[in-house]
């Protein structure tokens, strides 16, 4: 369990990077509450939008690619977590959208999937 979170982590610290060096601001990391929890919450500078990123990191492609594990139970989550952090920071009229980014590590080496809207 522990490497596991090592490598979520080491995941989401790259997703980060790659964001930031992207023109994306990074505005929250981990923000969990009773309906779920987000990875990312950053803004698109360019576009102008709130986006939720759920980052999946893996080392090898046993169970399928990053994104298949966002489920409809996962996605659920992801929505209603949004909604709450909506809700509790005043953010009314906002352009918002939902993201995945997967993180593939193998050798000290990494690529990354930016994949926008896909929820």
């Amino acid at each position: 369990m522990y490497i596991k979170k090592q490598v979520g982590d080491y995941g989401e610290d790259l997703a980060c990077e790659y964001l930031i060096n992207n023109n994306y601001k990074i505005i929250k990391r981990n923000f969990r509450c009773k309906q779920g929890e987000i990875d990312i919450i950053a803004k698109d500078i360019q576009k102008n939008e709130l986006v939720f990123i759920e980052v999946k990191t893996r080392l090898n492609f046993h169970f399928g690619s990053p994104a298949q594990s966002v489920n409809s139970i996962k996605q659920m989550h992801i929505i209603n977590a949004s909604k709450y952090y909506i809700y509790k920071n005043s953010l009314n009229n906002c352009f918002i959208r939902f993201d995945v980014i997967e993180v593939f590590v193998k050798n000290y080496q990494f690529k990354i999937n930016h994949i926008k809207q896909i929820i």
